[in-house]
């Protein structure tokens, strides 16, 4: 996901907007794209505040967004 892209959803989550973003590689199956969330979940929640800023998240956007199981969207 491009640093564009995640300021975006940055303010659309500010906003309390419900966004839909499919940024798994393409060609995943449905095995593939739950790993590929659970990884990208679990980096998130690893960041620091300064990496957290820099892609325009808040820590409690990334503790929500890191926290969502992975067979969901």
């Amino acid at each position: 996901m491009s640093d564009v892209r995640l300021q975006l959803l940055a303010k659309e989550l500010d906003a309390g907007q419900q966004t839909k973003v499919f940024s798994a590689p393409a060609g995943l199956g449905v095995v593939g794209l739950m790993l590929h969330r659970w990884h990208t979940r679990r980096a998130l929640l690893e960041l620091d505040d300064d990496q957290l800023r820099d892609i325009g998240l808040s820590r409690q956007q990334a503790r929500e967004e890191g926290r969502k199981p992975f067979w969901k969207d």
